[in-house]
């Protein structure tokens, strides 16, 4: 099965979630054990105490990773600013100072809301065209000292090896000024990178989260594991379990991201996790387990799963086999990030929270899975796989 990066940018951008890629409000945000791999209860991570409070502008902030990031810097004490469009969650964070605007200085009243405005660091989850990521850090350059770009592991050019780490090629375009972000997220996002660090040398943390989880997040995009695992019976399960997975859970992003503003953290830093590969039928038991289901795996060839057009990352969540020029997903280096404190709290907390945040969800909601294959599909998907193997059950 072959994993294109097109189909992996297309998959998130159906359901707006382009930011979920790397680009959760919660009570419990902040950063958690690291026992990731077995779903254990790790230690607690040891979190420094807050320094001096800080004033932190966030450009976006009211989806998903968003709010994670603005529950866990006003817990350390910190000051937070809202900029965006107003449109999404406006209601959220009532008592948060909120300025209206675009990102695109050409629309609506553009950026004139940051105008002589000062802030101690700028948090920016929204950039996604160089042009509009320079506007807005050469605006804020002289008045803020430290700015924090949420950027992609879509930037590396070659994800086809395993163990891509912050020295790898990035991918480039011809044509530096064409926008069309399906066609070039990879690549923009690596302009957006150097755009930030032009406007204010020294003073930029690149991040490059991989595939952001957990509560709120409105991709589905792992969500649909917990969902299928806990309403039990035969499961789909793609592969032969022993492809590595990786993700991160917003709150565990947000936190170190938060962190790095309070010590000024610099550089360009891969974000995934977690600490160790987890295979994808450590997920999926880990999830039967968490979920106390009696689901049955069935584990169907990647070859079959190509022949019944079933791909990976999006029909199958997660997955990415471990063959093809996208392998590499699976296994990003992140050594750097957890040498400067990215924790991770246990895989079963993750599963477990975002389980429980879905039930939240009005009924209609639940009843459409934005990710993943439906019911309908899935059976006939096993029937197949059933007769090709002469496994059908009798009846």
């Amino acid at each position: 099965m072959k994993l294109s990066r097109r189909g992996v940018i297309q998959g998130a951008a159906a359901v707006g979630s382009l930011w979920a890629l790397g680009c959760a409000s919660s009570s419990k945000s902040g950063a958690g054990g690291t026992d990731a791999d077995t779903g254990a209860q790790g230690q607690a991570a040891k979190v420094p105490p807050p320094g001096k409070p800080q004033n932190i502008l966030i450009l976006g902030g009211t989806q998903f990773l968003g709010p994670a990031l603005v529950e866990f810097a006003r817990s350390r004490g910190h000051t937070v600013t809202l900029f965006n469009r107003g449109r999404t969650n406006p209601s959220l964070f009532p008592d948060v100072e909120k300025l209206q605007g675009n990102r695109d200085p050409s629309k609506d009243t553009g950026l004139k809301a940051l105008e002589g405005r000062k802030w101690d660091a700028v948090v920016d989850t929204s950039g996604y065209v160089p042009r509009i990521v320079k506007a807005s850090a050469e605006l804020l350059a002289p008045n803020v000292e430290h700015y924090v770009f949420v950027s992609s592991i879509s930037v590396y050019k070659d994800l086809s090896q395993y163990g891509v780490d912050e020295s790898s090629p990035v991918a480039t375009m011809t044509d530096e000024t064409d926008e069309k972000v399906m066609e070039n997220y990879g690549a923009l996002k690596a302009l957006c990178e150097k755009a930030a660090e032009t406007a204010m040398p020294g003073r930029v943390l690149n991040v490059r989260p991989g595939l952001i989880v957990g509560p709120d997040d409105p991709s589905d995009r792992f969500t649909y594991w917990p969902v299928r695992v806990a309403r039990g019976g035969e499961v789909l399960a793609p592969g032969d379990g022993q492809d590595p997975t990786q993700f991160i859970d917003a709150r565990d992003l947000a936190a170190w991201i938060i962190l790095g503003v309070e010590r000024r953290t610099k550089g360009v830093f891969n974000a995934t996790g977690p600490s160790q590969p987890v295979l994808m039928e450590d997920l999926l038991e880990l999830t039967k387990k968490t979920t106390g289901s009696d689901a049955s795996f069935t584990w169907v060839d990647t070859a079959f799963l190509d022949k019944q057009k079933v791909a990976a990352w999006t029909d199958m969540p997660v997955w990415v086999p471990r063959t093809g020029e996208e392998k590499g997903l699976g296994r990003i280096g992140i050594e750097k990030a957890v040498a400067t404190g990215l924790t991770f709290r246990p895989t079963a907390d993750t599963i477990r929270d975002t389980l429980a945040w879905f039930k939240t969800l009005p009924p209609e909601r639940q009843a459409k899975l934005y990710a993943g294959v439906t019911a309908e599909r899935e059976k006939e998907v096993l029937a197949a796989w059933h007769q090709e193997k002469g496994t059908a059950k009798a009846g």
